[in-house]
């Protein structure tokens, strides 16, 4: 894939949305007119979140999160994933199809539960007077669109009904429009590939990256918000071919050694010396039938298979992986419609810091889904992506949990996994959760519907959380495949 244009884009890009994002907050901080006054629960939220963090922070994240929707929207467009293009004018034309259909009186019936059709037209028609009726009623389906796609995809598409709405870019559809750029640098050639979504997101934050190294030198210490900028690094495709091909690859030979996936292994490096099989309990387990040459995991079915990537980026290790499971189930006789659920479902799995990184992880995994089954969005299996995060609990706050639980529960390992989450931003897969029997611990804890207490619930909520990042970090797998981040 050719980078260079891409890096362009992605660095003018960040600089043009943080511009008119910054431009747009001026305008809702200090303008009084009818949009402003309509928007006064959003713009309340909005300085809340200024208070929480800071305005460069919330600047900085809804541009991003308008990049990353104008990039997805732009690759399921060209892939035709979408059922029309949203950010893709039809051929010959130069305004998006979704507009120039809505110009014709059509709007898809999907959208109807998330927009008012006769505002769109009041607007297009000369009805409702602005001084951009066009911009207005594609903004008006751009956000109907997101919050469609957040059934599929709630991770990348939040609903919108709030603050990031109202600093949507303002010009969207000119020449010169960010929507423009994004045309032109998502072409079909680049799409062929989602992998081009982490590109964009290591070239999006590689100005940032520069500006945190550049701090180091000067003797300030990385802090575990800038973690990914430093260490977001697209791992070269023959690497992860290499890696994935001798991990989970290597797993299926030595227990299937006839099947024909190392004939696409252009990587793997079949192993000569035999070595004693292993089952699941560490003991080792004779098997003169299928002639094992490596010590290996015993599994009977690619359903078995649990793979994880402790440090997923945006998922170029797991996406590969997904390649080769699809084959090994296809090599099994499963039904093509179901291989896609199943890999999500019972495969695959990663663990992330990055937020943005995380959730580029689960889209890349959901297009590979749709590429291989036509139906796959109308009923998606969410991806297995665990975005680590800080969990603290105050001093008295697990105390009533713990008596309304039942103290004989919290044992001391699980009482210490509670409080290993504290800096998960900052020292990610490296926890090494003291519970380990995670599971029946959460069944309980459902079971017990403590969550229905209001007094109650914000810890249970907790609790449950940490539970869960708990469960990712616990040597359940397989395989475990990563290009693990490093800061020196």
């Amino acid at each position: 894939m050719e980078t260079g244009s891409l890096k362009k884009f992605a660095q003018s890009a960040r600089c043009r949305l943080m511009e008119q994002v910054e431009t747009k907050l001026d305008q809702a901080l200090t303008a009084d007119n009818i949009e402003v006054r309509e928007k006064a629960n959003a713009i309340k939220e909005l300085k809340k979140q200024i208070a929480r963090t800071s305005r460069p922070a919330v600047v900085e994240r809804v541009a991003y999160t308008w990049f990353n929707r104008f990039c997805a929207l732009r690759f399921m467009d060209v892939n035709r994933y979408t059922t029309i293009g949203v950010t893709t004018p039809a051929q010959g034309l130069t305004q998006p199809e979704i507009l120039q259909e809505a110009k014709q009186g059509h709007i898809d019936s999907r959208l109807d539960r998330f927009l008012d059709r006769q505002k769109i037209f009041d607007y297009l028609e000369g009805r409702t007077p602005s001084s951009d009726p066009q911009q207005e009623a594609y903004r008006l389906l751009l956000v109907a669109e997101c919050n469609y796609w957040h059934s599929v995809m709630p991770f990348l598409f939040e609903r919108i009904a709030d603050y990031t709405e109202l600093l949507m870019p303002c010009d969207l559809l000119s020449e010169n429009s960010i929507l423009a750029s994004v045309q032109k640098a998502l072409t079909a050639e680049s799409c062929k590939d989602v992998e081009v979504i982490g590109w964009l997101y290591q070239f999006y934050i590689s100005e940032k990256k520069d500006e945190v190294f550049a701090s180091l030198k000067k003797g300030k210490k990385i802090a575990p918000e800038n973690i990914p900028a430093a260490t977001q690094l697209f791992t070269p495709h023959w690497i992860v071919r290499y890696l994935v091909e001798n991990s989970l690859g290597r797993l299926w030979m030595l227990n299937c050694p006839n099947s024909n996936l190392k004939e696409r292994m252009d990587y793997y490096i079949p192993q000569e010396k035999e070595e004693p099989r292993i089952d699941t309990n560490g003991h080792e387990k004779e098997n003169k039938e299928i002639g094992v040459h490596s010590c290996s995991l015993v599994v009977q079915s690619p359903e078995e298979i649990r793979i994880c990537d402790p440090a997923c980026g945006s998922g170029h290790m797991l996406v590969y992986a997904f390649d080769l499971l699809y084959a090994i189930y296809e090599e099994e006789g499963y039904d093509p419609p179901d291989i896609p659920r199943l890999i999500l479902e019972k495969n695959l799995y990663g663990i992330e810091i990055d937020e943005r990184a995380g959730a580029l992880a689960a889209f890349a995994l959901i297009m590979k889904a749709r590429e291989k089954y036509r139906r796959f969005f109308p009923k998606p299996v969410q991806p297995r992506i665990c975005v680590l995060e800080n969990i603290v609990f105050k001093d008295n706050e697990l105390k009533t949990y713990m008596d309304e639980i039942g103290r004989d529960l919290f044992t001391i390992n699980f009482q210490e996994t509670l409080h290993q989450f504290r800096e998960a931003d900052n020292f990610g897969s490296l926890i090494r959760p003291a519970l380990t029997e995670v599971a029946h611990i959460k069944r309980v804890l459902i079971e017990k519907n403590v969550g229905g207490d209001i007094f109650l619930h914000n810890i249970h909520e907790k609790v449950l959380k940490a539970l869960q990042q708990a469960d990712f970090l616990c040597p359940k797998y397989h395989v475990v495949v990563a290009n693990p981040p490093y800061m020196g």
